[in-house]
């Protein structure tokens, strides 16, 4: 259908809906079963039997198969068996974990996904984009990706970035009125937006005229999709470590059988032994275990309000030395309240918090009706007809739709009986001006409101306002600004300022007819000031406590706003960020400092206010050249390049817009400072964990591995097979290490320095407790095995049983060692991990069933063990526990 060709009644006509109230949502559920959801088909999801064969494509797990493979070749049937079904059972198990992860990574997605504010019924919400339906009225913004292909019915400067459709990379200008009698070009369509593209400036009300695969994008088969996911840095160090442990297992195998040859063994018992020793050296449940671990996560920081779309972000944050966070509705509760008036060169005072339209007026602690103060009645009536927000009223509570300082202005006149709805119709608005970030300003323009006369309203920047008007409004009428009144009003801008309160400006000009030409230096000059409010955002309880997290935990907090010096100095003192104005620079200062000087200078500085995007990038850029890990906040399209160039983009999930939320890493649900500080401590109780379990996995597998070799150079009977080796890794190491990956972390981990991303995983401590446990599980075993040995001169079984046993159990009971590697277990609480008190006594459960259950006893070369025997392995069982926790100790 080509839209672009119809004119707009047209559109209304064809697609049924109506402008100002959109569709009904009756109407919204029969044409989303009709046409279907809003969404490009996905790529092809992999089967169940390819998901299962690329379980079977891991280094280690070969080596597993060709094991099998042997033991069927010198006729330990039996062995072979067993070895498949374990590796079967480990592919079904990662299979069933890779499901739980896609199922996870989908509901990520949806959280993430993007959004649409339509009117639907009359009202104006947020909706996900993947439920639009041809007809639907839809609002855009500044920073809105284009959720649906729309033709316009109005605009305003609009600009739309449509370099992913057309490889246009200059932004085209729009326009609702344009028509066409003919074909035109994609580019060219002047009043159509596509689907993806970008809104880079400007507003426009829209109707959805094509969804899903009938939008332009999803015709060409360019549908958005998530990109692959990365290998991490971290992913690679395991992925290495594993190639490591399989070469050298090998190695160490071949000087195993060579050993066992020039001893006069068999060749067949030999390459038994060898295949023994391969099964003790690999760490089959470490590559599932990692990802379980990371999901589960991710999954904890959605529920501590933060959303992770790569897994990169995870080990980042972990190493994260600098937070620079936007103030509003992050430090702060983003429900701003107009506190202060300044008009008719009198200070009012206005009662009431947040967007709630109950409070008064007052002047000198007395209430007034606003209408005794003329210009109070034009700045309150600028206030809400330059306005593009709206209050709407919840269960709970009221919220604003859009920008919360137009939500303020907005709750302001409410508060004198003046209803946005109504004043816009009386006087309805012909033409505007956006606001932008370099004029600082918004414009529009009024009918009505002076009696033949049109008039443009402007709020915007003190500063810059009061540098633009040449009258101001006293009792009334417009006299001269002169520049002892300009002094006088910067004055009272500087006092609200140092109070704390955001300052707005509102002004005026009249005009005899609509202006042809909108030339916005000649509207925004020559105008009447009119006078200023002052609103505050109060600080967010949970910041302050976060921000003193963040000093305990080495990290540097600093704040980066568009707001005056003044006001951002004194919520950063309020806060705990700031104690001395020195700390606060402006962002005009910035302009002047070299990048070395730059570099410099923000070791030092905690405030950087009245900041521009460009500002932004560069102190990112002087953050990482000083080597600190940097996270940044934004919510606008102008913080993109910041997000991009910080090591961690943080985006507003509630504020933020679509560029934002895509160009970011970590998306706040809840856009609060001490979610991001909760995710930086997430990423490391993760790090933590996955450094837990590995080190619990080598040192186990190190551990059996010195059992098997000591003994063969011992000239020992082998004390394990290989089936036993094989259980023991699948049951004992995984569910231990499971649970350790879902350990709540350390209580001190927010009080210890950032970990450098340049650490290798296995680091110079980790490597020494690896070894020291090792020789702690091999001596506790071999010594319990040669106590068996004489105890059982003459039955080998049970001596193996009495070792197969010692081992299981000792690495069960280290397992609560190594949940912290400074804290003892009674200082975390030795039950304080139910996940892993279920692991323990199911694996040790299993133990007793391969021990006792008579028909699993020939499998697994166990005998049924008596109270004689189990002296023995409780003897020695507890060894690693204890040489663990005593190495606590002497590390302190």
């Amino acid at each position: 259908m080509k839209w672009y060709m119809k004119n707009k009644t047209e559109v209304i006509k064809e697609l049924q809906t109506d402008v100002e109230k959109g569709l009904t949502q009756a109407e919204v559920d029969s044409r989303l079963e009709k046409y279907g959801p809003n969404s490009l088909k996905e790529e092809k999801k992999r089967s169940l039997l390819s998901r299962i064969l690329a379980q079977f494509a891991d280094f280690l797990v070969l080596i597993l198969i060709a094991a099998a493979i042997i033991s069927v070749f010198v006729g330990e049937s039996t062995d072979a068996i067993v070895i498949i079904a374990i590796v079967m059972l480990n592919a079904f198990l990662g299979v069933y974990q890779e499901g739980k992860a896609e199922k996870s990574l989908d509901a990520l997605k949806k959280m993430s996904s993007p959004t649409a504010k339509v009117i639907r019924d009359g009202k104006t919400s947020t909706v996900d984009a993947n439920t639009l339906v041809p007809g639907d009225i839809v609002l855009l913004d500044a920073g809105d990706i284009m959720p649906a292909d729309l033709r316009f019915v109005e605009s305003s400067n609009l600009k739309i970035e449509e370099a992913s459709l057309t490889g246009e990379s200059v932004p085209v200008d729009k326009n609702s009125s344009a028509e066409y009698n003919e074909e035109v070009s994609l580019g060219d369509r002047k009043n159509m937006g596509y689907m993806s593209t970008v809104v880079t400036y400007g507003r426009a009300k829209s109707i959805v005229v094509g969804t899903g695969p009938d939008t332009e994008i999803g015709k060409i088969a360019t549908a958005i999709q998530v990109s692959d996911v990365e290998t991490t840095p971290l992913q690679k160090q395991l992925n290495g470590l594993g190639k490591v442990l399989g070469i050298t297992t090998i190695i160490i195998c071949a000087i195993v059988f060579g050993v066992g040859l020039l001893q006069g063994e068999g060749v067949l018992e030999m390459l038994m032994i060898s295949i023994s020793l391969a099964v003790a050296a690999i760490p089959e449940g470490l590559p599932a275990i990692v990802t379980i671990v990371l999901a589960l996560g991710m999954n904890r920081m959605v529920k501590r309000h933060a959303i992770v779309k790569k897994l990169l972000a995870v080990e980042t944050l972990g190493s994260t030395t600098v937070i620079c966070s936007d103030k509003t509705g992050t430090l702060t509760q983003n429900e701003m309240t107009v506190v202060k008036v300044y008009t008719d060169e009198t200070i009012i005072d206005v009662t009431g918090t947040g967007y709630s339209p109950e409070g008064e007026f007052k002047l000198d602690e007395k209430s007034i009706d606003y209408k005794s103060i003329p210009d109070l009645k034009t700045l309150l009536s600028i206030a809400t007809l330059s306005n593009d927000a709206e209050i709407e009223k919840g269960e709970e509570s009221y919220k604003v739709v859009g920008d919360p300082t137009e939500g303020s202005l907005i709750t302001l006149g409410t508060k004198a009986g003046i209803q946005k709805k109504d004043i816009n119709k009386t006087f309805k608005r012909i033409e505007e001006i956006p606001f932008d970030s370099e004029r600082k300003m918004m414009t529009t323009f009024h009918e009505n409101f002076l009696p033949e006369r049109v008039v443009s309203f402007t709020k915007g920047a003190p500063d810059i306002i009061i540098d633009k008007c040449s009258h101001i409004s006293i009792k009334g009428r417009p006299v001269p600004f002169d520049s002892q009144l300009k002094k006088e009003t910067m004055t009272i801008n500087s006092q609200f300022s140092k109070d704390a309160l955001r300052v707005l400006a509102f002004a005026y000009k009249e005009y005899p007819a609509l202006p042809r030409d909108i030339d916005k230096k000649e509207i925004e000059s020559d105008m009447t000031f009119v006078g200023l409010v002052g609103m505050i955002d109060p600080a967010r309880p949970e910041a302050k406590a976060a921000i003193a997290k963040c000093k305990d935990a080495g990290i540097k907090t600093i704040m980066i706003t568009g707001d005056y010096k003044e006001t951002a100095f004194a919520i950063a003192k309020q806060l705990g960020l700031a104690e001395k104005e020195s700390e606060a620079m402006m962002g005009a200062e910035l302009d002047n400092l070299s990048d070395e000087q730059l570099q410099t200078k923000v070791k030092t500085t905690k405030v950087f206010a009245r900041v521009s995007p460009d500002h932004k990038v560069r102190i990112v850029e002087a953050l990482k050249r000083n080597g600190n890990i940097t996270a940044m906040t934004g919510d606008g399209v102008n913080d993109a390049p910041a997000l991009k160039k910080a090591d961690i983009g943080v985006s507003m999930g509630i504020t933020g817009t679509d560029v934002a939320k895509n160009t970011a890493e970590l998306i706040l649900t809840d856009d609060n400072f001490a979610s991001i500080v909760s995710a930086v401590e997430e990423g490391r109780v993760i790090y933590d964990n996955i450094r837990k379990f590995v080190y619990f996995l080598l040192s186990c597998n190190i551990g059996e591995i010195l059992i098997i070799f000591i003994s063969i150079l011992a000239n020992l009977p082998v004390p394990l097979l290989p089936i036993q080796l094989l259980w023991l890794n699948l049951v004992t190491d995984s569910f231990p290490a499971l649970a350790l990956g879902m350990e709540k972390g350390d209580p001190d981990i927010m009080e210890k320095k950032p970990r450098d991303p340049k650490e290798p995983l296995l680091n110079k401590d980790l490597v020494t407790r690896i070894i020291v446990q090792s020789i702690a599980i091999a001596a506790a075993t071999l010594s319990a095995y040669l106590i068996a040995l004489n105890f059982y001169p003459d039955k080998i079984e049970e001596s193996r049983t009495i070792a197969f046993t010692t081992l299981i159990l000792a690495e069960l009971l280290r397992s609560y060692s190594t949940r912290s590697q400074t804290h003892t277990i009674f200082e975390i609480g030795i039950f304080s991990n139910r996940t892993l008190v279920y692991g323990t006594l199911f694996s040790f459960g299993l133990t007793l069933a391969v021990i006792y259950i008579p028909f699993l006893q020939p499998i697994f070369d166990t005998f049924p063990m008596g109270w004689q025997d189990w002296k023995i392995v409780l003897t020695f069982a507890f060894v690693p526990l204890i040489v663990g926790e005593l190495f606590k100790f002497v590390k302190r």
